[in-house]
């Protein structure tokens, strides 16, 4: 579960809900299905016209991956599991990591240590593996931009709602009470464009882009990793290259914890 969004949502409502009662608004004004009708129904039709039913589909996933925590790989973890594969290759050779590769889970990581142990150069592996993260990174930004253009969207719509909602006002000239509650009516659907478009929808794009740009800094670890195994690097020297993926105030920490678990440093 990612609990930063559960957080996010929920103070994000709260904070509305609460300005709303010591501003002194009603919150059964909320209470306006035109106005949500305007805005959800309006904003997805707007982005279903933008993006083609390919992208669309994938939606649901996207909002699978905002509640769900990352599951990604350690990346001390993964630096001493580099090391580790290249004390064998450097003692045994690339090939006594053949076994290991039938055992690795992720795909990326074992396509290229395929590629690696069948002796490919070692430009043709860093190319292709660059590739594949370059095909990610697009499918990543193409989810992300759903939401950011929902994100623009739906204010504007609130605007739309609100016009819509003062044009009904204006027929109720002659009853000053109901003028006031048709003109309350009317923004809330500004209410709610704002609302969704800054809490929610553009949140929603950032988040998928930082959780992108995580998992493709996994996958130039595990490229730099492998191609450094397959030149014959030291672990010591493949660790120092790794751990600039690490935060600076964290290398120490890792260091010793790769002494602690036993790595092998010496090839």
């Amino acid at each position: 579960m990612e609990k930063s969004t559960y957080i996010g949502l929920g103070l994000g409502v709260i904070a509305v809900g609460l300005g709303m009662v010591l501003k002194g608004a009603s919150l059964v004004a909320l209470v306006n299905p035109a106005a949500f009708l305007i805005i959800i129904a309006g904003t997805a039709a707007a982005v279903l016209i933008a993006f083609p039913m390919s992208e669309m589909k994938k939606v649901p996933k996207l909002f699978g991956v905002l509640f769900k925590e990352q599951a990604l790989p350690n990346k001390r973890e993964l630096i001493n599991q580099f090391m580790n594969w290249a004390s064998i290759a450097r003692r045994e050779g690339l090939l006594a990591l053949e076994n290991t590769s039938d055992e690795i889970q992720d795909p990326f990581l074992k396509n290229g240590m395929k590629m690696i142990i069948d002796g490919g150069e070692p430009e043709f592996v860093r190319d292709v593996l660059n590739e594949e993260i370059y095909a990610i990174e697009d499918r990543h930004l193409a989810g992300a931009q759903i939401f950011t253009q929902a994100g623009t969207y739906a204010p504007t719509l609130g605007v739309l709602g609100a016009v819509v909602g003062l044009i009904a006002a204006l027929g109720n000239l002659s009853d000053i009470e109901k003028l006031g509650h048709s003109i309350s009516a009317a923004f809330i659907a500004t209410l709610l464009g704002i609302f969704t478009g800054y809490v929610l929808w553009h949140p929603f794009a950032n988040k998928l882009k930082r959780k992108s740009k995580q998992e493709i800094e996994i996958k130039k670890i595990m490229v730099e990793g492998l191609l450094s195994i397959q030149a014959g690097v030291s672990p010591t020297a493949i660790e120092q290259k790794l751990l600039v993926y690490i935060p600076v105030t964290e290398r120490a920490v890792a260091k010793a914890e790769t002494q602690e678990e036993g790595v092998e440093v010496n090839g």
